[in-house]
């Protein structure tokens, strides 16, 4: 890869209290040209889109349908591990066309999330969350009632709905409980550490599962992926877990099933829409747990951000393979 100097566009976003990751990206770009917007300037117009046009690199959120129209980017790095934006046909075809590279933030966010569904599932399988319901409560000490209802994840069934670097690293911590793991993908590569089948095969697995962990992305294939009729093949008793995109799960049916009984928690760190209206029934459903779209938060995100992209630059620089290589 040529070392010549880059013109490098980034809208990744520095708060005031971030100065010192601003300052990291700035220096580590060394003499290659910064060009830096605000989160809210994606290229889309302005200014933004006329530097995105000039730009080799993007890094941030750039619009996609803009990124895929300037004819000089040959390397997106987007701040985020989803990229719906980017997943369609003709963008794709557009930017493999003239050798533009899109990479994610899939390592920044894979341990966070992986650790936000473990402290989940150990959560709910120890009781915890009705042990703080008391304590906040009448402060009753239920020790007779909640002791017999708790559970050992050993041995247990986890589904993962998609095999992407969240699940990838949630098997890892999954490993010294013992736990029985499968996963779908749309694409089996057969190298995978668990037993993997591709996603037709999800009907005949969710009636097995103790644990289904849903951290699909959203496109058009996984929209209202978890419908009604899969919701209600689900095991009698067992969790979901849904930190993917709100967009894959039919919340309504999701409300059905566990009203019945069928489904015995649900817990939600993604939600259709965002923020979720105070109105909703899902706030005040018995066993239904939800985080504010935190579990990919963690002190040194934005840090991690910038390493992540100065070790992709250096990359890039030396004809590399880049990291978190989408296409």
């Amino acid at each position: 890869m040529t070392k010549s100097f880059l013109t490098i566009w980034c809208n990744n976003d520095f708060t005031p209290a971030q100065e010192a990751e601003r300052e990291l990206l700035t220096k580590g770009v060394g003499a290659h040209r910064l060009l830096l917007f605000e989160p809210d300037d994606n290229g889309k117009d302005g200014a933004a889109l006329d530097a995105l046009r000039s730009a080799d690199i993007a890094f941030g959120s750039p619009e996609a349908r803009a990124a895929s129209d300037c004819e000089r980017l040959r390397w997106i790095q987007l701040n985020t591990a989803g990229y719906t934006s980017y997943d369609h046909a003709d963008i794709k075809e557009k930017l493999n066309a003239r050798g533009t590279r899109l990479t994610n933030s899939s390592a920044v966010y894979d341990e966070p999330c992986a650790q936000h569904l473990l402290a989940m599932m150990l959560s709910l399988a120890r009781g915890l969350p009705l042990a703080l319901d008391a304590q906040r409560g009448g402060r009753a000490w239920r020790m007779h009632d909640l002791r017999p209802g708790l559970r050992l994840l050993n041995g247990q069934t986890v589904l993962l709905l998609g095999y992407g670097a969240i699940a990838r690293r949630l098997v890892e911590l999954l490993g010294p409980l013992g736990m029985d793991v499968v996963a779908v993908r749309r694409r089996v590569q057969g190298d995978e550490r668990v037993r993997v089948l591709h996603t037709d095969a999800v009907d005949e697995l969710l009636p097995t599962a103790d644990h289904v962990v849903n951290v699909l992305p959203a496109n058009d294939q996984t929209v209202n992926f978890l419908n009604g009729e899969r919701l209600a093949r689900f095991k009698k008793g067992a969790i979901l877990y849904n930190i993917g995109r709100g967009v894959t799960l039919d919340q309504t049916a999701l409300l059905n099933e566990m009203q019945t009984g069928r489904i015995a928690a649900a817990y939600l760190d993604v939600t259709t829409p965002e923020p979720l209206p105070p109105g909703s029934p899902l706030w005040t459903t018995p066993n239904c747990y939800i985080t504010p779209h935190s579990a990919g938060g963690f002190s040194l995100e934005k840090r991690r951000h910038v390493e992540h992209f100065l070790e992709n630059l250096r990359r890039f620089e030396s004809g590399a393979e880049l990291l978190d290589r989408i296409y």
